[in-house]
């Protein structure tokens, strides 16, 4: 453990663990409410959405954030986008000039490649619910996915030294504090706006898998709650979770 960074959170860096999301849901279960960053040099089983494998090589960041959201459940599927949001400030400050662009539900890519990944997991909703805010990024390595390209910092940062994954979670503990702070004092709106502001894809035809088919149309808005709204042959359709895909 460390000093606390200026926004009231802890920092605990491992060298090695299976998986900062499982450290974060056992430190709830033994009573941690965070807020705390969960770090790991080498990650030997660290998983995304529903349980998919994630890679992440030495250099790399993989991080869960652990903390008390303090809102009604209803409202934490928002706090993807407000990631979402902090993540991208944080590429930025490294690397200003990156084409960043923010992928549906979750994703943040660099040059029309994925260069973050971001879960969100409840935990501990009996007692008022936890967060566990996984975030992977790739700073050094380019891994390979089957379904969309990938893309790292380090080719964004015009000769600058790439920076450890410590000093980028401190980055990214700094726009994180900001976003959820936009969040708390005004709600999904200006969440949404900024959002909104670097789609990808926004206005132009998409595919996004759902669990029992998979479906195209005009990625046309997001809603209130965060859903995507697509207009599609069929007429217009809200999807609620899912994952886009190349066309």
């Amino acid at each position: 453990m460390r000093e606390r960074f200026s926004s009231g959170a802890a920092l605990a860096l491992f060298e090695t663990l299976d998986s900062t999301s499982l450290e974060a849901r056992r430190r709830a279960d033994a009573g941690a409410r965070g807020p705390i960053w969960i770090l790991a040099l080498e990650q030997t089983a660290g998983y995304g959405r529903r349980g998919s494998g994630w890679e992440q090589a030495p250099g790399d960041v993989a991080a869960t954030f652990l903390f008390d959201p303090g809102a009604p459940v209803e409202k934490l599927g928002q706090l993807s986008f407000v990631a979402a949001l902090a993540v991208a400030d944080a590429v930025r400050r490294f690397a200003p000039r990156a084409p960043i662009a923010l992928k549906w539900p979750n994703d943040v890519l660099v040059g029309g490649g994925k260069i973050a990944g971001i879960l969100l997991e409840l935990l501990k909703p009996e007692g008022g619910g936890l967060i566990a805010l996984g975030v992977g990024l790739n700073i050094v390595t380019r891994p390979v996915l089957a379904e969309y390209p990938t893309a790292r910092l380090l080719d964004f940062l015009e000769g600058q030294p790439a920076p450890s994954p410590e000093a980028f979670v401190h980055v990214l503990d700094e726009t994180l504090h900001h976003w959820r702070g936009a969040w708390k004092s005004g709600g999904f709106q200006p969440i949404r706006d900024a959002w909104l502001a670097d789609a990808a894809g926004k206005g132009e035809k998409i595919r996004v898998r759902l669990p029992q088919e998979t479906i195209e149309g005009v990625f046309a808005d997001l809603d209130s709650t965060g859903a995507l709204v697509l207009d599609c042959e069929s007429g217009r359709r809200t999807v609620a979770a899912g994952t886009v895909v190349r066309v």
